[in-house]
């Protein structure tokens, strides 16, 4: 497998910036989960959102599979910064990992946005902070790997000499 070719510090800092917020609202409404709290909501009903049977998967809450996927993402994030100042090179797996991860969290989202108007039919707004910023971090790892995913073939064609 190539590497990708010289992904920029800061596009990598900011998919981290970016699961560490998501992190921090998913976190939240996990602590009001487990403090039975609704918290306050300027637009929308939180509570109508926090309470439905689709707040949790199997005694789950929902939020807490968020803060697992942001903390997923922001450790790959993290790992990769650090291989690149570090010696050896090993960023290359984080990086790729944080963005072939993305997707889960842009479908997962859209889902539940789904669930919110379809289903519920009422808001929660930290819930749509979530799916911005998961959206946020797909728009990254799909830009990171449009520009700098390696390019031409992989392997030598069937019969080619090998270098």
């Amino acid at each position: 497998m190539r590497p990708l070719t010289k992904v920029p510090t800061a596009a990598t800092a900011l998919l981290l910036a970016v699961a560490l917020i998501g992190l921090l609202d998913a976190s939240y409404l996990t602590i009001e989960h487990y403090r039975d709290v609704i918290p306050p909501c300027a637009v929308g009903s939180c509570e109508t959102v926090l309470t439905s049977a689709y707040s949790t998967v199997f005694g789950v809450p929902v939020s807490l599979l968020g803060a697992l996927y942001y903390l997923l993402i922001a450790g790959c994030a993290f790992a990769c910064l650090e291989g690149k100042h570090g010696s050896g090179g090993t960023h290359e797996p984080f990086l790729r990992a944080a963005i072939f991860l993305s997707p889960l969290g842009l479908l997962a989202s859209a889902a539940l946005v789904s669930i919110m108007a379809f289903a519920l039919h009422d808001y929660c707004l930290y819930c749509l902070g979530s799916a911005g910023t998961s959206t946020l971090i797909f728009a990254i790892a799909a830009w990171i790997w449009a520009r700098y995913r390696p390019r031409g073939p992989a392997l030598p064609a069937a019969g080619a000499p090998l270098a």
